[in-house]
């Protein structure tokens, strides 16, 4: 197992964690079996994607979070000003770490999870090949940082964005191709920004969504992404390992991308891979 530094554990709870959770992020919980995970998010009351985590209902009255690229502390100071007279805690770390590791593990399947000896196992294999994620209070997990960037880029390979700081806020679920992972609901009743989300899913006014592209050298997530002379759309995530480069875009959903390029570096589209939707 490999540490992954940039994913961290928020844990929510308590009597009404559930339905705390519910309330607030993005995807069914309630409709969640306990031991069971899927993808989910917070949004803005405007509907933009404030963070994406695995959510995992662990017990009755117990679900994680596992954050990529934020700050635990600030974002469970943020939902906490939300809990009001709920009875639950918020919790950031509690001795959980986060590692991976790239195989299969016997027991975790698809959205079911698994407890053992290594911490709670999730199985976040798709397409591209298996890995599982672990989270654990072993703090043995070594540092490999090519391991790191190469999960980072199967994230994006089936597109599942990477956040930085600066991208969060900036986009709705549907631009960032959330029903691909079946991160969010458009059925399950209130929740922050899910007018928004349902208004944009049931009138049919989504219009742009994400491409993958190989990259011709380093790029950065905010850049412009230019079809010649004219702006075609936005980098909202990167990763690399040095060799080669992946960006997810948020482009037009009919835009023609052969001829696309950030400052003067080609971007070449490829496929996004499949198999990563719990």
């Amino acid at each position: 197992m490999f540490a992954l530094p940039d994913h961290h554990v928020v844990t929510l709870r308590g009597r009404d964690a559930v339905a705390f959770a519910q309330a607030q992020f993005m995807s069914d919980v309630a409709a969640l079996a306990a031991g069971h995970w899927h993808w989910s998010g917070w949004l803005t009351p405007k509907g933009r994607v404030v963070a994406l985590f695995a959510l995992l209902k662990n017990a009755a009255e117990t679900v994680h979070l596992v954050l990529q690229d934020r700050d635990p502390a600030e974002f469970a100071a943020q939902l906490r000003r939300f809990v009001f007279r709920s009875k639950l805690e918020i919790e950031t770390g509690a001795g959980l770490h986060v590692g991976g590791r790239f195989d299969a593990h016997p027991a975790a399947i698809d959205a079911l999870v698994a407890s053992d000896g290594d911490g709670i196992a999730f199985d976040l294999g798709g397409a591209g090949g298996a890995r599982t994620l672990f989270v654990t209070q072993n703090e043995d997990a070594g540092e490999d940082a090519a391991a790191v960037a190469r999960w980072a880029m199967f994230d994006l390979a089936h597109g599942l964005p990477r956040l930085s700081e600066p991208q969060s806020g900036q986009w709705t679920p549907q631009q960032l191709s959330l029903e691909r992972l079946q991160a969010y609901s458009v059925k399950k009743g209130c929740y922050p920004g899910q007018e928004i989300v349902a208004r944009t899913h049931f009138l049919g006014q989504a219009k742009r969504g994400l491409a993958l592209f190989e990259c011709e050298g380093l790029v950065a997530a905010g850049q412009q992404v230019m079809d010649a002379e004219r702006p075609l759309g936005t980098i909202a995530s990167t990763a690399g390992d040095g060799t080669r480069h992946l960006a997810l875009a948020v482009l037009p959903l009919e835009a023609r991308t052969d001829a696309a390029s950030v400052d003067g570096l080609g971007l070449r589209p490829i496929p996004l891979l499949d198999g990563l939707a719990r």
